[in-house]
């Protein structure tokens, strides 16, 4: 299950309404998490280490981050993390 990382332009944010989103909050810690729909997200602001059965990935600000349906993995929010997520 592969998890996406792009970098939008201002105005490809504007187009998916992005800034609509609901917006997700999280101080440091860490947590398993499995997702039952594909979740799209913005990074805002923090940084995250997730570890899958693949491997790990670190996101920053600026990151769209595609999770798939499916997906398993745990979350190491490093710095307090704040994003704007919607599930599809």
């Amino acid at each position: 299950m592969q998890i996406t990382v792009e970098h939008l332009t201002a105005e490809e944010i504007e187009k998916r309404r992005i800034g609509s989103w609901p917006i997700w909050e999280k101080e440091p810690s860490s947590f398993d998490w499995s997702y039952d729909q594909t979740e799209e997200c913005l990074i805002l602001e923090g940084r995250v280490r997730i570890e899958t059965d693949e491997g790990e990935l670190t996101i920053k600000p600026g990151d769209f981050v595609t999770f798939p349906k499916g997906l398993s993995c745990v979350w190491h929010v490093l710095e307090p993390v704040k994003k704007h997520y919607n599930f599809l």
